[in-house]
């Protein structure tokens, strides 16, 4: 056994850090100052574009970099600017749309864009949801979805399962570009090489931090090339079989502050150590 120290603590937001109603409870809030006040720093790495995430960022006074929309964006959240990001081509985006629609026998997708930085507005066809959340644009023909350039491409479907949605996209979609399943009924077509590990890694290079001093916190598919790059993993009790399966451990639920009782656990002793198995400790390989 490996006495190791989290220097990095890495969240997802939705259905990890937040709660349902889409806020940070008191204890998950303490909980974090416990870990910075042991040394460590908190890091959101999240699939949402910084535009998205501003709000949660500054609701619970966020400072410094975080990684945004699947790992396309780093985010500067105290300068308030967007230091990196990639833009999806919209042919290759709507080739993609239009031959995994076909691939599935012809069903019609509902689809969103996120247009590109730093708008990063959210686009939808007009079945997109059962309603539209505040500050969404919506569309009547699918054509102007392409009017912009965009970061990312969201596919719902209301009947077939999303792994085959998926599935089916990152077979047609291929090295060309990414593929995630970030959110019940979402699958997210992205630049090629664009993971929570990708952006990530940027930010590690910046601050000086690696995989053994890392510990994550997801609750989907889109999260395993997070918890995989991390020393130690954990899933949500909320959390997507998938990601369980490549976690270290599973805490509870986002609405049972599940971020908080490992937290708790982690830097109880204020300096940030905790007993874990060696080949934990182990730098991983960043997955795809």
């Amino acid at each position: 056994m490996t006495r190791a120290r989290f220097r990095v603590v890495a969240t997802d937001l939705d259905g990890t850090l937040l709660r349902s109603d889409r806020t940070v409870s008191t204890r998950t809030r303490a909980a974090l100052a416990l870990a910075v006040e042991a040394g460590a720093r908190h890091l959101v790495v999240t699939g949402r574009s910084a535009a998205s995430c501003r709000p949660v960022l500054t609701a619970i006074g966020y400072q410094g970099l975080a990684v945004c929309g699947q790992g396309a964006q780093l985010y500067d959240a105290t300068a308030d600017r967007i230091l990196t990001s990639a833009a999806l081509d919209r042919g290759l985006a709507r080739s993609v749309v239009d031959r995994t629609q076909e691939a599935l026998g012809g069903v019609r997708l509902e689809l969103a864009v996120v247009t590109a930085a730093p708008v990063n507005r959210f686009v939808v066809t007009p079945d997109f949801a059962d309603a539209a959340r505040p500050g969404w644009g919506t569309v009547r023909h699918r054509d102007e979805l392409w009017a912009e350039p965009i970061e990312k491409v969201l596919l719902r479907h209301r009947e077939l399962p999303d792994e085959v949605v998926a599935a089916t996209a990152r077979r047609i979609g291929g090295a060309e570009v990414s593929v995630t399943h970030s959110e019940k009924g979402l699958v997210e077509v992205l630049p090629a090489g664009t993971t929570k590990a990708s952006g990530l890694q940027k930010a590690a290079e910046r601050l000086g931090f690696g995989p053994s001093e890392t510990v994550a916190f997801g609750d989907m598919p889109n999260d395993i090339p997070l918890l995989t790059w991390a020393g130690y993993g954990v899933a949500m009790g909320n959390a997507h079989p998938d990601l369980r399966d490549v976690a270290h451990e599973v805490a509870p639920c986002n609405d049972e502050d599940g971020v908080a009782v490992v937290l708790e656990r982690l830097f109880a002793g204020r300096d940030g150590g905790v007993a874990v198995p060696d080949a934990v400790v182990a730098p991983r390989t960043l997955a795809g």
